[in-house]
């Protein structure tokens, strides 16, 4: 059985989403095949990709593919482009309606072999702490670790989470669309061709 199957059939955490305040049962979304182009690194999926099966399937990857300056069917084209979180499924909602990190156990158990599956990509996206503090070992926070973004370049971008919830950010950091979003479109296009 390949590694995806293994990912999609998982239900190491049934017990932990019961417990949540959704009382979800684990759905994995497993995007990604071997021999991809771009590695979008995330932290775990959201209530609409839930629903869907499809990752970044929300405004946040709409966002998210403005950023990289392509469009869905690029995005969604598996031998391109593979979608790794730190965990495949919604890890769901607090009692205060805040998304619950994504949980431990998933990245401990997949993670490795996932990445092995996938084999070495020319350019890698870690949106968000939990994909920074893995990949880079990031001990900064997300704004530092992404206002150092030249120190990775050009095979490795920190970046913020696409979702609303970072409109303000944005704003906050204007270098961020000036000087990072064009260097990223030009790393997104190179490692596609």
């Amino acid at each position: 059985m390949a590694i995806t199957d293994d990912i999609s059939t998982c239900t190491l955490c049934s017990q932990r989403f019961a417990g949540t305040a959704t009382g979800h049962q684990p759905r994995p979304v497993v995007w990604f095949g071997a021999g991809a182009r771009i590695l979008v690194a995330g932290q775990a999926p959201g209530a609409r990709v839930h629903a869907s099966g499809k990752p970044f399937d929300d405004p946040s990857g709409d966002r998210l593919r403005d950023w990289m300056g392509i469009d869905r069917a690029t995005f969604y084209d598996m031998s391109r482009i593979a979608v790794l979180p730190m965990a495949f499924c919604f890890p769901g909602y607090n009692a205060k309606g805040a998304d619950l990190p994504p949980p431990p156990v998933c990245h401990k158990t997949w993670r490795k072999a996932a990445m092995d599956h996938i084999g070495p990509v020319p350019l890698t996206l870690l949106i968000g702490g939990y994909a920074q503090k893995w990949h880079l070992n990031a001990r900064a926070s997300v704004t530092d670790t992404v206002a150092g973004w030249r120190d990775h370049a050009p095979a490795v971008f920190p970046l913020p989470h696409p979702s609303w919830r970072n409109t303000g950010w944005i704003r906050k950091n204007p270098w961020f669309a000036s000087d990072l979003l064009p260097a990223l479109r030009e790393a997104v296009q190179k490692a596609l061709t």
